[in-house]
């Protein structure tokens, strides 16, 4: 069995971004050979997300605002995680609705299916370095 592994780094300015990776995905499964199996993407930052689902600004404003009602950001004091010194408490409990991770298989065309109707999107809910996928 081959196997790959490969670590793509997401640096994100704001509290919650969304970053397109279908393309970074793409490539790794490219560059790793392998034209029969499983592509794993998985968030490795515990307040960082993966996801399928369509790539529309529309869209990634609604996952914003569902995700802001259910578990808003402020007041930062209702944490007790945020007691520690930090802020994101509640991106940690965003990643547990949002998933940390994504398997999809390959042949190849199940990436030109992905591209076509969908993207694989790294979600960071935390600002700062979004993590590694």
């Amino acid at each position: 069995m081959k196997s790959f592994r490969k670590e793509l780094w997401f640096h994100t300015p704001t509290h919650v971004a969304f970053v397109k990776i279908t393309r970074q995905v793409a490539e790794c499964v490219s560059e790793s050979g392998v034209k029969d199996g499983l592509v794993l993407a998985n968030a490795m930052h515990n307040t960082a997300s993966v996801f399928i689902n369509a790539a529309e600004s529309g869209l990634h404003h609604d996952h914003s605002a569902g995700l802001e009602k259910l578990v808003p950001h402020e007041p930062i004091a209702q944490y007790r995680h945020n007691d520690t010194g930090e802020d994101n408490a509640d991106a940690h409990i965003r990643r547990q609705v949002m998933g940390r991770e994504v398997v999809s298989p390959l042949p190849t065309a199940s990436l030109i299916s992905v591209r076509g109707n969908r993207s694989s999107t790294a979600s960071s809910m935390a600002g700062g370095v979004s993590g590694c996928w």
